[in-house]
Formats: structure tokens, sequence, C-alpha cells
């Protein structure tokens, strides 16, 4: 084959076909591309995440479905002043401006109060470890009771007047009562374990003690 006819070849009409339509197809394939990116990630759209905290969840829900905006209930807490069901935090905050079809996460308030398990305390530990374990599982502290015992040491524990027992399963905002053991009780200390001062009782005016 002459070098004349190899270029006729290669540079033939069908050839030149063949590239113009692979150029086409790439082009095709790029606005394609281009317009699917631009519809997924919806460039230059944007919402106003409303303010759906104190909502009850499914008022929330209705508000941000109108925005074509998700509602996704990823924690929950128990305030015991607010009604079952309300929405207590959410992420975006309010104002935010998002994607449609973004996921909007909630917080809201449950219809039970939680329930702690008490701990093995009752004559095992003192009064201030007694506390510091309590508080740091979230309990709260009532009023303590102070009764004949080892001094400053835990004898037992009490809720809502009853004794409880390691292991046993109570409301977590129910007070728990440490009864704490007190040599000096029933001698001059009164229930919190005060010392209680003699009162020395002065004489009436014009009165004399008879002498028999």
């Amino acid at each position: 084959m002459s070098l004349e006819e190899f270029k006729n070849k290669l540079f033939g009409s069908y050839v030149r076909w063949n590239l113009l339509a692979m150029l086409l197809v790439g082009i095709a394939l790029c606005v394609g591309l281009w317009v699917w990116m631009v519809q997924y990630t919806m460039h230059g759209e944007s919402v106003d995440v409303p303010e759906v905290k104190g909502m009850m969840i499914s008022d929330a829900e209705y508000a941000l479905e109108k925005l074509d905006l998700v509602t996704v209930v990823v924690d929950s807490a128990y305030v015991r002043s607010q009604p079952a069901g309300i929405v207590l935090e959410q992420k975006p905050a309010p104002g935010s401006k998002v994607k449609s079809g973004r996921e909007i996460y909630l917080t809201i308030n449950q219809k039970q109060t939680p329930m702690n398990t008490i701990p093995d305390i009752a004559g095992n530990c003192s009064r201030r470890e007694a506390e510091a374990r309590l508080k740091a599982l979230g309990f709260k502290i009532g009023p303590m009771e102070f009764v004949p015992g080892d001094p400053d040491w835990v004898l037992a524990l009490k809720v809502n007047g009853r004794e409880v027992y390691a292991g046993e399963r109570v409301p977590s905002d129910a007070p728990v009562t440490l009864v704490i053991g007190n040599t000096d009780y029933g001698s001059g200390v009164d229930e919190f374990g005060d010392s209680l001062d003699s009162e020395i009782l002065e004489p009436m005016d014009g009165y004399e003690e008879e002498i028999f």
C-alpha cells in the first residue's frame, strides 16, 4: 500500500464520521453529568430550617416535611415539666440554610421517667463516698436520716420513705435518703445530726421556787 493510499484510508470519510460521533458522544456525556450533578447537589438551592423546638413530634414532622426536610429522632430525654413527645432539641439550629432532603435531628421528651439501679452502697461506704457515687449515677440526694450506728457510715438507703436495696430499680428523679450512723444520736442530736443545745429556763418574774 502506497503512502497516498494509507493517508486516504486514514483520513477517509468513514474515519471522520467515527471521530465526529465519538466527539458528540463525549459532549453528550459531559452535559448529562453536569445536569445530574446540579440536580443531585441542588446547586444554588437552600431551605431555612424552621424552629420546631417546643412542638409535639407530629407537628414538627409536618412542618419539616412541607419544606422537603427529613425528620430523624436521634435521642430522648426526660423533663418532668414538659409533656411527653415534645421536641427538646434540634440540629441544625433554626435559621440554618440547608439543601432540600437534609435530615433534621431531634431530641424528644420521653413518656416515662427513666429508672436507675440502686448501687451496692448500704453498709459498704461512707456518707461522702455514697453521695459521690449516687450523683455520678444521676440520682438526687434527699434529706439524710441519722440513727444509732457507726459514725458517718451509710447503713441503708430509702426512696419515698421505703428502704431500697442494691439492684432495685427506682425513678431517677426520686430523691434518695441516706440513713447515716451516728453514735450521738438520741443524746442531744437531732435527725439531721446537729447538736441540740439545752435551753436554760429563767424563772418568771414574780415567781419564787417553793422549798418543801
